[in-house]
């Protein structure tokens, strides 16, 4: 049957738009049984429905990210491969950098790898992940061929290996935190990461795999020694062969170079090579050459062997199977424990749930991140500035200082804080630097505030006020008490003398939590209420302060019966004569 559909496909081809190539095709149905047809129609249903599946689909107005679980499940959840431990191999990198065309190698390889020929006709176009030429984005979201391969490795296991493309990072419409979590994702659900990169490694290619990897590994609920498992640095365009020969060997040579931490580096150079080597479980490198003018300066390539420089295709052949031969295959593990499809979809849920949540920092351009710390340093420095002149003033074991005085020196150093602030030169823009102002502002104020209160706490008089205070009124009280009794007003004797008693309870009260530190709240009441007579001397002034306190504290409507609704009347109405 197989050489029969190949036969129809091959004569439909070759006939295609003339009559008699329809009737050839006819004939060869004809020739066909009934089952053989329903089979072959069958075949064909589902060589249609294989191709790649959008599983993390890219919201480009919001700058987030949902999983299309329905569409995961579809792949993960087949009944022939859901137990089995899975081996997952994704490639991640800039945009425009060949990951896709890439990919489609491997399918070629996981289709045919039996045969030596696996690598396809010269005349043969490249089919599978969508991939174009030019330098806009093809690629968004995460993409995971639809068909997942059930391959027998040497020791009889069997493993489904599952093949994923990733939108390319540092495109105009990408934030820094999209590229970041969508590597971080990818990194997090391979069991091998490829970095794809072109020409050589430079140094911010470091840093943003050090920013990602560590995105990466702060969503994971647990931080192993080594969380992630290995990661390829994939050389494309490698222009240096007589340093480094293309390859495995070459590529390794080369990367242990460029990963050797030194005694003589600077300190941030070590600290991202030490990062690197602790997250992955094995690194490695390949350098592969530019794949020819042809490919590159050809709108209409479509992936022909033809058009291929066979220095390239030769280096192809031997990468593949590097990552797909069944010896070679990496089981995806998770906390040392190997992980089947079924395992594969929950953790996609739960990484994803954490990564739409608020949960992680933002990550940050290197620009927007030196301009915070920049602004930040700015508003430390001149905070300190304040703070140490403030100390000198009213700090420590300074002599208490006339409010007014206080603050009209807080005034002149808020001034001189500020000043300093706006001279230190500073990256991100006016606009920018202007919420680090109010920022500063906001803490001089904050500062003032308790050195007040620490100035305050200096006046004996300020201390003694809550006491003096209770035993003025129970003075007053009983002098009040003592004329109205004598002259007969029993009622304002009795009203004072309440008073005076509330105020004798209040004072031993206070004098309990000072020296007890107990119930503290109370002691705050009994003060604020102190001062609150302290200052308004007058009694509508004091009356209508303690009001003000005791509507901040206790709700109005809780102490207020509720009113009843007034039903309309006749009799309420005055008639009119």
């Amino acid at each position: 049957m197989a050489e029969r559909r190949a036969l129809l496909r091959d004569q439909s081809e070759r006939s295609c738009g003339t009559s008699d190539g329809v009737s050839r095709a006819e004939d060869v149905f004809n020739e066909m049984s009934g089952d053989e047809v329903a089979d072959e129609l069958l075949l064909e249903e589902e060589e249609a429905a294989v191709g790649p599946v959008q599983i993390v689909v890219a919201d480009e107005d919001e700058h987030a990210f949902s999983l299309d679980e329905e569409a995961l499940e579809r792949i993960l959840l087949q009944e022939d491969i859901r137990d089995l431990n899975v081996v997952v191999v994704s490639v991640a990198g800039a945009f425009r950098k060949g990951k896709s065309f890439l990919l489609d190698f491997m399918l070629r390889y996981m289709y045919d790898q039996k045969s030596d020929a696996w690598l396809g006709g010269n005349e043969e176009p490249l089919t599978g992940f969508t991939w174009r030429g030019g330098c806009e984005r093809e690629t968004t979201g995460i993409l995971a061929w639809s068909e997942v391969f059930v391959v027998e490795k040497p020791d009889g296991s069997k493993v489904a290996v599952l093949l994923i493309d990733t939108q390319g990072a540092f495109d105009s419409q990408s934030t820094i935190k999209d590229c970041a979590t969508l590597f971080a994702l990818s990194t997090m659900t391979s069991s091998v990461q490829v970095y794809n990169l072109s020409q050589n490694v430079q140094e911010d290619d470091l840093q943003h795999l050090q920013l990602f990897t560590e995105y990466g590994r702060l969503a994971m609920e647990e931080i192993y020694r080594k969380p992630f498992q290995s990661l390829m640095f994939l050389i494309r365009d490698w222009s240096y062969p007589y340093e480094h020969a293309y390859g495995l060997e070459g590529g390794n040579k080369f990367l242990e170079k460029r990963l050797q931490v030194k005694q003589n580096q600077h300190e941030e150079l070590q600290n991202v090579r030490k990062h690197i080597h602790s997250c992955f479980s094995n690194i490695s490198c390949f350098l592969l050459p530019h794949p020819g003018l042809r490919v590159a300066t050809n709108p209409h390539f479509d992936g022909r062997l033809k058009d291929i420089d066979d220095e390239f295709k030769k280096e192809l052949v031997n990468l593949i199977p590097l990552l797909l031969a069944p010896e070679n295959l990496v089981e995806k593990e998770i906390g040392g424990s190997k992980v089947t499809c079924r395992d594969l979809l929950q953790y996609f849920k739960a990484y994803m749930k954490i990564y739409q949540g608020e949960e992680l920092p933002h990550p940050k351009s290197m620009l927007q991140a030196t301009a915070e710390a920049n602004n930040l340093a700015a508003v430390a420095g001149s905070k300190d500035s304040y703070n140490k002149s403030m100390e000198e003033v009213c700090g420590g074991d300074k002599p208490y200082i006339a409010p007014a005085d206080l603050e009209r020196i807080h005034k002149d150093l808020k001034q001189k804080s500020i000043q300093q602030f706006r001279a230190v030169k500073k990256m991100g823009g006016e606009e920018f630097c202007r919420r680090y102002q109010e920022q500063l502002e906001a803490e001089l104020d904050e500062a003032y505030a308790n050195f007040v209160k620490h100035n305050d706490g200096k006046n004996i008089f300020y201390a003694a006020r809550t006491p003096a205070t209770l035993f003025a009124v129970m003075f007053a009280m009983y002098i009040i008490s003592l004329v109205t009794g004598f002259v007969g007003i029993n009622s304002v004797a009795t009203l004072c003398n309440l008073i005076m008693g509330v105020a004798l309870v209040s004072l031993c009260t206070w004098a309990y939590v000072k020296y007890s530190g107990e119930f503290r709240e109370v002691g705050s009441v009994i003060d604020q209420v102190a001062e609150t007579l302290w200052e308004q001397r007058t009694p509508r002034k004091v009356f209508t302060k303690l009001f003000e306190v005791a509507r901040s504290k206790v709700t109005l409507g809780a102490l207020l019966p509720a009113q009843r609704k007034r039903l309309s009347s006749n009799n309420n109405v005055k008639k009119k004569n």
